[in-house]
């Protein structure tokens, strides 16, 4: 058995453990309101912009425009969303098995990281890592969404890659997350018009080739900052959940400890009073 020194010693280190924890979940509890509300408010819109674009696309016949070309490249190029920091159970780590496990060859992938957790893991399984946006996930906003569009949608136009996804966690309720591939370029068109009245070819004003240079890089910028809004909702619902586990976890330590503690003091009294006993009958 440990002697009470050490029990005591560990105690000591597991109730500091737990303060931090304690004080990492109300963080993240504060942060978690604010970005789940950012989350909510902004699903909708996101949403509606990719049904939208892929709706308007498909009732606007063949468009011939470098964003909407058959893809002649087999190179997938992947926006792939995670946190700088830890500690928020599989959250970074179930991002990374989604593209790693996933259905391409990781010498066919480019990556775009958007947080260094997933970009270290990434690099170190070989995947070609072309830019790192980790500061951009600390605090999302439109514009940083925008910087990332402006650079797939360079490389896509200039045939570097032939498609582009975004890898993140999309954010469903405090305790389910959910990791999420979404294809983004070439757009999904499905063919939507079945009846007569439906078949006439949607028009653009002004010309299309300039229609489509407005709606695409805004759709593109739509659906990243979605996913970032999303990713960081879960973050935080992930750091918070595997906080109050830890806090759970050390507090059935210490009562363990304290168990332990309590009978190495009692086994230390018995032993004192046995030589006690056992001195004094050798006296008398």
């Amino acid at each position: 058995m440990a002697s009470m020194r050490d029990i005591k010693r560990r105690k000591g280190s597991v109730q500091s453990t737990q303060q931090i924890t304690k004080a990492m979940k109300l963080v993240s509890t504060v942060k978690l309101q604010r970005a789940k509300g950012r989350a909510e408010r902004s699903r909708t819109y996101f949403s509606c912009m990719y049904d939208t674009v892929a709706s308007m696309l498909s009732k606007a016949g063949n468009i011939d425009h470098p964003y909407l070309r058959a893809a002649s490249n087999g190179k997938k190029g992947i926006i792939v969303i995670t946190a700088n920091r830890g500690l928020a159970g599989g959250y970074n780590s179930n991002i990374v098995k989604l593209v790693k496990n996933g259905e391409f060859d990781k010498e066919d992938v480019v990556v775009y990281a958007v947080g260094s957790k997933g970009r270290d893991a990434l690099a170190k399984f070989g995947f070609e890592v072309r830019e790192d946006y980790s500061d951009m996930i600390e605090e999302p906003a439109y514009a940083d969404a925008m910087t990332i569009s402006n650079r797939v949608l360079e490389d896509f136009a200039a045939g570097e890659i032939g498609e582009i996804y975004v890898a993140y966690t999309g954010f469903k309720n405090t305790v389910t997350h959910v990791p999420t591939l979404l294809k983004l370029l070439p757009v999904k068109v499905e063919d939507e018009r079945k009846e007569e009245e439906n078949k006439a070819v949607l028009e653009f004003e002004p010309e299309t080739e300039e229609a489509v240079d407005l709606i695409i890089p805004k759709y593109i910028t739509s659906l990243i900052y979605g996913a970032m809004i999303e990713s960081v909702a879960s973050e935080n619902g992930a750091r918070m959940q595997a906080m109050d586990n830890a806090t759970s976890n050390a507090d059935e330590m210490i009562n363990q400890l304290s168990l332990l503690y309590n009978r190495a003091r009692q086994s230390s009294i018995t032993q004192e009073l046995t030589e006690i006993i056992a001195g004094a009958e050798a006296i008398s």
